[in-house]
């Protein structure tokens, strides 16, 4: 069927016979501009040349339209109104001469005609020219314009107040220095702005220009990744959130774009949400945008078979799926901390401490009077798991025990307490548990050093990779001072075999959990499949690279990623390889950077594009858990009615605030979608 624009369209149904709603839909639709096969040969001074159409014969002549059907060119105003003297070249036939395109262009833009249709429709949907030149029209027009501006500067106050914090209890606080606003919700009767049918449609308002500035963003973007994370919110209800990961311009942008509510936390249900919004961010042609898809190892978010991972990659082949890093991490610590019943039970005894102080108020004030802070609690929490405990206790542990000698010296505790606080006494003072507590005191640097690292934006694979390798380095390290650490810790006390046999102990037992987290580490962080084509862009084997090509690798990243060129980047690889300059790279985005600022983007085309992929697929899920702490600060007990609409626009307004502020016109755009949502008293669009 022909576009309704197209010039058989017109032809079919001419422009006078059309209703008036249909013309001015056609004046906002603008000439059809198709792609024309249209190729001329042309022979000059014995020469002979070949012309083809080019798209950018449309550039700058906004009334010029194709038609696909007679090959030819039309001038978009005469073939609406045809007044007379148009020649039928331009409104009939068509224009089909490539050689004196220019000529003809220029003649028929000065005749006469078409300054006539031109400025037809131009006025179409507008008052005549003689009704706008009259003074009474002028003087309404200037006073309408004037109200206009007066409530856009206050809903743009109001706005301003709801991107704050997303309560009109603000507008009273800003009224009291701005006197427009003071005057207004002094003095308003037909829109006053503070109700809360006009906050939630200028927060539908504010969600929907941020998301289509998110989307524009995407579209600009060559490659784009997501983030998925379930999770139980207040009202028991399931909430997936989805973040979008892609370059724009020399930036990496994680952008939180929705919360959605799933009747059930299902494979099923959230490969069809993630679909739904997926469809609506790639359209059909840019479906093979979609690189990576990154969740946490839930097993139906990881399934090979089915689940969610395998559902999305069936639709997006490209969209190789990565379990978040970060996650591993914290496995691989669980692992090693519990595996060994002295070092389970060294972590039971830490939290031993919390809890004695978080039970009684009158043990925390002589808490407080000691050590004048508390301790944090020993429990699997994400990113620190039991690090800040560890620490706290060996910086504070003569405090501790002072705290406790005063807690059973007092007289003014029950029996209890007093020999709970003097059983913790004798903990700290235990070589053993004062040995794990030097060890892990040891270990947990290093891992709150590589979970900082995984939770960065601008991380990539290429970089974390060598921050693996220098992770596990660290922890060989503690582990061939194990037995120095033994040595030092070990009771003087016991008789020499009995001593002997316990620091073989403890010496095995540190040696395990080192080998364990190095074992595990090596297993989970291990660079296979896909990830395989971070090795190719590591700036320490470059060296290497030069003598022995890693053709494995090379070949593993082609059928990974088909779109890029083999032959091309494996010359523009080489190269790199064999150019000292580019060895002290430490990352992808570091290499990105470096060919950007040198102009080098056009000669290391493929290398480029690689280096996109790769910046691109996050390793982590961090940013999604970061959605679910604004979800808890947004959506509380006492706000469990909020709607999802709602829930929605306060967590982009909080989430990407950076965005909106960047948004020069972030305002007036929204203004704008709010004065069209529906017929409104008061006026917010200008004539």
């Amino acid at each position: 069927m022909a576009a309704e624009n197209s010039v058989v369209s017109l032809h079919e149904t001419p422009f006078h016979r059309r209703s008036d709603a249909d013309q001015k839909r056609l004046k906002d639709l603008g000439p059809d501009r198709p792609d024309l096969k249209i190729q001329q040969q042309t022979k000059d001074r014995g020469r002979t040349y070949n012309r083809s159409f080019s798209s950018s014969l449309y550039a700058n002549r906004s009334w010029l339209a194709g038609c696909s059907v007679s090959n030819a060119f039309f001038c978009f105003p005469c073939l609406l109104f045809q007044s007379p003297g148009t020649e039928a070249m331009w409104k009939t036939t068509g224009m089909r001469d490539l050689k004196h395109f220019s000529e003809k262009c220029k003649k028929h833009e000065s005749s006469r005609s078409h300054l006539a249709n031109s400025m037809k429709l131009t006025l179409l949907g507008r008052l005549s020219l003689a009704e706008q030149l009259d003074a009474g029209y002028r003087i309404s027009v200037r006073t309408h314009n004037e109200e206009v501006r007066k409530n856009r500067l206050i809903l743009s106050r109001i706005m301003d107040c709801v991107k704050f914090c997303g309560a009109s209890e603000l507008v009273d606080v800003v009224a009291s220095f701005e006197n427009a606003l003071k005057e207004h919700l002094e003095s308003a009767t037909v829109f006053k702005g503070t109700s809360q049918t006009v906050q939630n449609e200028l927060l539908d308002c504010m969600l929907s220009v941020v998301r289509e500035q998110i989307i524009s963003e995407v579209k600009s973007s060559d490659f784009l990744s997501i983030q998925a994370d379930v999770t139980t919110g207040i009202g028991t209800q399931s909430q997936l959130v989805l973040v979008l990961r892609y370059i724009n311009g020399a930036n990496v942008e994680e952008r939180f774009f929705e919360f959605l509510p799933l009747q059930s936390a299902t494979a099923e249900s959230i490969a069809v949400a993630l679909k739904d919004r997926l469809a609506a961010i790639l359209p059909g042609e840019q479906r093979s945008k979609l690189i990576c898809q990154a969740y946490d190892g839930a097993s139906v978010m990881r399934g090979a078979i089915s689940g969610v991972q395998k559902r999305i990659q069936d639709d997006y082949p490209h969209a190789h799926y990565i379990h978040c890093y970060a996650h591993q991490l914290d496995l691989i610590m669980q692992q090693a901390t519990s595996h060994l019943v002295k070092v389970r039970n060294f972590f039971s005894d830490l939290g031993g401490f919390d809890v004695f102080f978080t039970s009684s108020s009158k043990r925390t004030d002589v808490l407080d009077e000691t050590l004048a802070r508390r301790l944090p609690t020993a429990r699997n929490v994400k990113w620190n798991f039991h690090s800040c405990a560890v620490n706290t206790v060996f910086v504070h542990k003569y405090d501790l025990i002072e705290c406790f000698g005063r807690i059973r010296a007092s007289g003014g505790f029950d029996d209890k307490t007093s020999q709970e606080a003097g059983g913790h006494i004798r903990l700290l003072e235990d070589p053993d548990f004062n040995f794990f507590l030097h060890l892990f005191n040891r270990i947990m640097p290093h891992v709150d050093l590589l979970y900082a690292k995984l939770q960065k934006r601008n991380i990539d694979s290429v970089h974390i990779n060598a921050c693996i390798q220098q992770f596990q380095k660290d922890i060989n390290t503690i582990r061939d001072l194990s037995n120095a650490m033994v040595e030092q810790h070990s009771g003087s006390e016991a008789p020499r075999k009995r001593r002997a046999k316990k620091e073989d102990d403890l010496g095995r037992i540190a040696e395990e959990v080192c080998d364990t987290i190095i074992g595990h580490t090596r297993e989970r962080f291990a660079f296979i499949d896909h990830l395989i084509s971070a090795t190719l862009l590591q700036g320490p084997q470059f060296e290497s690279y030069v003598n022995v090509f890693p053709e494995v690798a090379l070949a593993t990243t082609l059928k990974a990623y088909p779109m890029l060129k083999g032959s091309k980047l494996k010359t523009e690889l080489s190269l790199i390889y064999g150019t000292e300059e580019f060895r002290p790279c430490c990352g992808a985005v570091d290499l990105l950077q470096l060919f950007m600022e040198n102009n080098l983007s056009e000669a290391f085309s493929e290398t480029q594009t690689l280096l996109k992929i790769l910046i691109t697929t996050p390793m982590t899920t961090a940013e999604a858990e970061r959605c679910f702490s604004t979800l808890k600060r947004l959506k509380t007990f006492l706000r469990n009615t909020v709607t999802q609409e709602r829930l929605n626009a306060l967590a982009m307004l909080s989430m990407e605030k950076r965005l909106v502020t960047d948004m020069m016109d972030f305002n007036h755009r929204v203004i704008d979608k709010f004065s069209n949502l529906k017929e409104r008293r008061a006026k917010f669009l200008y004539k």
